[in-house]
């Protein structure tokens, strides 16, 4: 029987060939059973930024068909996403703008003068909202993306982060 004396040493010492062979196999059984969803890895590098620790974090509050169409239902393709945070509502309605591309047209209440930055994995797009609270991004790539909406410095309020959705 092993004392714990024994365990110490044993746990210290250097991980050798039959040590990687275990590991490697008990690698393989999460792999099968439990894997790693998709894209998962990327999309937590794609949202943590330095920025983001000293931002407020929006949540997202609804998402599917367009709400208030006089058609029977919305165009295909369409899609809204609205967020919210302490003191901004934020609603995005994204419309296929092609095979790979699609159209985002924006509201952010109270909006008069806020920087919206949209996020892509590889760029960055900015809007200003106009005195309705109105922005657009058009032919944007499908793909993940993020919004941050950023008022006058002046204000002294923090940026506003969204999750991460998929266009």
């Amino acid at each position: 029987m092993s004392t714990p004396h024994d365990v110490d040493q044993w746990a210290a010492g250097e991980i050798d060939a039959e040590d990687q062979r275990v590991l490697d196999r008990l690698a393989t059984v999460y792999d099968q059973l439990d894997p790693v969803p998709p894209g998962l890895a990327d999309r937590i590098t794609f949202g943590i930024t330095l920025d983001a620790l000293h931002a407020e974090i929006a949540e997202l509050q609804r998402s599917g068909e367009l709400v208030g169409v006089r058609a029977e239902q919305a165009p295909a393709g369409t899609q809204t996403v609205t967020f919210t945070s302490s003191d901004l509502t934020t609603m995005v309605t994204i419309s296929a703008g092609g095979a790979d591309r699609v159209r985002i047209d924006g509201w952010v209440d109270p909006g008069a003068g806020i920087e919206i930055e949209l996020r892509l994995p590889s760029e960055s797009r900015h809007a200003i909202a106009d005195s309705d609270g109105r922005f657009v991004f058009d032919d944007v790539p499908k793909g993940l993306a993020q919004f941050i909406l950023r008022r006058d410095s002046g204000t002294g309020r923090r940026a506003v982060f969204t999750p991460s959705i998929e266009l």
